[in-house]
């Protein structure tokens, strides 16, 4: 893909930084990298975030892509162990960030577990394929942070495959990933020269810097690119500037900056802590520590800061003299507790002296046994059942962890396997359920009746039961679907039977108006008679009876409905002395006649007047007289 990439990616996108923050889990959110960036740090990370959730969980990423225009240039770094899933998170991220760094440096247990970090040193091949795909499928620089093997050689070429791979920068920490917690040690900087002298990318130098001279120092040993500050950088984020201010006002500073760009409790709890610790650890302030342990929001840390203010900004004015014991901790520090310094570990050696002092003393206190009541001598008693196993002592038959020797060695009058504890073992060594059908713990219990379709009353773990009313119900849910489709079906049918019986009769109907219409408008070719005969059959008059004459069509002048005279009656339906009037047009289409004629008969009944225009409508009468005339 296009973009800067090695030399060109450092002097172009990363400005050619030189004084780098490095990622640190839990640590270096934004408010952290504000507050570094204001103390002289030209290149950040964000924490090692896990590449799977990254690209399956919204929020996840949301929360810690969360950034501002100050917080330039800005590196993503990932955890991750297939190709496909770091290539994803690489798209996601890239629209975010200046570019992507793959952890290869984590030693930490759950790396171990996880399966990603220094524990993927070995697999070289998986390694490559991460980092040759995002670097030519996502259109964003690709970085690498490691570890060093205790081979410098191996090392060298695990940057070289690393190198060729697609890496455009490297970050190489000079510790094995076995130097970690107490055993940490001091970084080996001719590993990191011997890198920096046989690839062709920059190269950031990681470890031993603890102060603005070991930068420096290092820089100019190594011939490395820039410096790489973890741990220095905890405790004294003005450590690339050379200062060292006073622990309230950097832990001030910084609890503003989380108010502005909220980050969870714990991460500025873990912050302050380490920015107070050597103030902390002093007696007088141990009600404080306790106040600081206790706090959930950036406003509660921000009081107890201030109170540690007050009560340690007269030593620092020089109001009170400071005169620590000299057997302190405090007295043998380079500077006053109450400025930031780093935390320097006791050596690998040391630490290794105190914890065999400490196995020493708990063995013998747990050979110490007291008698019986009614005896007053303590003896030893090496060969007694009830006597605590020597903590070093390994048998062949011996199972117990390294975390539950550490247990017995914190607390040897601590009894790990009391008599009355015994329970009868399921197959997978927990213990049985009591009320069990099968004799299984809960965990065992149910993956059997799961796969058996079985019942567990003793669990309550009802399988068999709930899938017999499982299949009733979604049996009669099936019947009543059926049913209702059949329902359906039929209404369909009686539906489209009612639609044709009415076309039926509405074409019943169209014909007998039809036939109506042509008698009222007159025949062709039967004379009067037909037409009286039709008129008839259709007003349904038996022979011989009463006349009725055909009316017509039109409206009454003193009613809203049409004129209809009953046989014998000298009125109209609704109105008094009304006349009603029968027309009949009679048509005659003579042979060679040039001039048609209409004849107009009216009969009148009731008593009216013999004159024919005294009983039509006006119309009629105005009709007759054009036509006449």
């Amino acid at each position: 893909m296009s973009g800067p990439r090695g030399y060109d990616f450092w002097q172009e996108t990363l400005k050619g930084a030189k004084l780098t923050v490095a990622p640190m889990v839990d640590a270096s959110e934004l408010a952290w990298r504000l507050l570094s960036r204001r103390y002289g740090a030209e290149l950040c990370y964000t924490p090692m975030l896990h590449a799977h959730v990254f690209v399956k969980d919204a929020r996840y990423r949301r929360e810690n892509l969360a950034s501002c225009s100050e917080d330039r240039p800005l590196i993503v770094q990932f955890c991750a162990n297939d190709p496909d899933i770091f290539v994803e998170a690489c798209k996601l991220a890239a629209p975010h960030c200046d570019g992507v760094d793959l952890n290869l440096g984590c030693p930490q247990a759950i790396a171990r577990k996880g399966h990603y970090g220094s524990f993927l040193q070995d697999e070289w091949d998986l390694v490559r394929t991460m980092i040759q795909r995002a670097s030519s499928e996502v259109n964003i620089a690709v970085t690498a942070k490691i570890r060093v093997f205790d081979d410098l050689e191996r090392t060298v070429q695990y940057a070289s495959m690393l190198e060729k791979a697609g890496a455009s920068l490297l970050t190489v920490h000079g510790r094995t990933r076995e130097q970690k917690g107490p055993l940490t040690g001091l970084a080996s900087w001719d590993h990191i020269k011997a890198v920096r002298e046989a690839v062709k990318v920059p190269v950031l130098a990681n470890g031993n810097i603890q102060y603005l001279d070991d930068v420096w120092r290092c820089l100019t040993f190594t011939g490395a690119n820039g410096v790489m500050s973890a741990e220095g950088n905890l405790h004294n984020p003005a450590l690339f500037t050379g200062t060292h201010p006073p622990v309230w006002q950097v832990a001030l500073e910084y609890l503003h900056l989380v108010l502005q760009h909220p980050c969870p409790p714990s991460y500025a709890r873990g912050h302050v802590f380490k920015l107070l610790h050597h103030c902390l650890c002093m007696p007088e302030n141990f009600d404080i520590r306790h106040r600081l342990s206790k706090t959930s929001t950036a406003t509660e840390m921000v009081s107890v800061v201030e109170m540690l203010k007050e009560r340690m900004e007269p030593y620092s004015t020089g109001e009170r003299p400071w005169t620590p014991d000299p057997d302190s901790d405090q007295a043998r520090l380079p500077f006053p507790p109450w400025l930031c310094q780093p935390y320097v570990r006791i050596t690998p050696e040391q630490h290794l002296k105190k914890v065999q002092e400490s196995q020493k003393r708990a063995l013998e206190k747990a050979k110490l046994q007291k008698k019986p009541e009614g005896e007053e001598d303590v003896v030893e008693k090496e060969d007694s059942d009830t006597s605590k196993r020597p903590v070093d002592e390994e048998t062949e038959d011996s199972d117990i962890s390294k975390k539950k020797k550490k247990k017995m060695i914190r607390n040897p009058k601590k009894s790990f396997n009391p008599p009355g504890d015994q329970y009868e073992k399921c197959v997978c060594k927990n213990p049985k359920g009591g009320r069990c059908v099968y004799g299984l713990c809960r965990a065992c219990c149910r993956v059997k009746c799961y796969t058996l379709a079985l019942d567990c009353p003793g669990h309550r773990i009802l399988v068999k039961t709930k899938r017999e009313k499982a299949a009733i119900y979604y049996g009669q849910l099936k019947k009543e679907e059926e049913e209702e489709e059949k329902k359906l079906k039929e209404e369909d049918k009686e539906e489209k039977r009612q639609n044709l019986k009415n076309e039926q009769q509405d074409q019943m109907l169209n014909g007998e108006d039809a036939a109506d219409q042509e008698v009222l408008l007159g025949g062709k070719g039967n004379g009067g008679s037909d037409q009286e005969k039709n008129i008839q059959q259709r007003n349904r008059i038996p022979e011989g009876g009463e006349k009725v004459e055909v009316r017509e069509l039109g409206t009454h002048s003193n009613c809203s409905t049409s004129i209809n005279q009953q046989p014998g009656s000298d009125k109209c339906e609704g109105k008094d002395k009304d006349t009603n009037v029968e027309k009949s047009f009679n048509e005659e289409k003579g042979k060679g006649s040039e001039n048609s004629s209409m004849l107009l008969a009216a009969q009148l009944t009731n008593g009216v007047d013999n004159d024919p225009e005294a009983s039509l409508p006006t119309s009629l009468v105005d009709h007759q007289d054009d036509n006449t005339t």
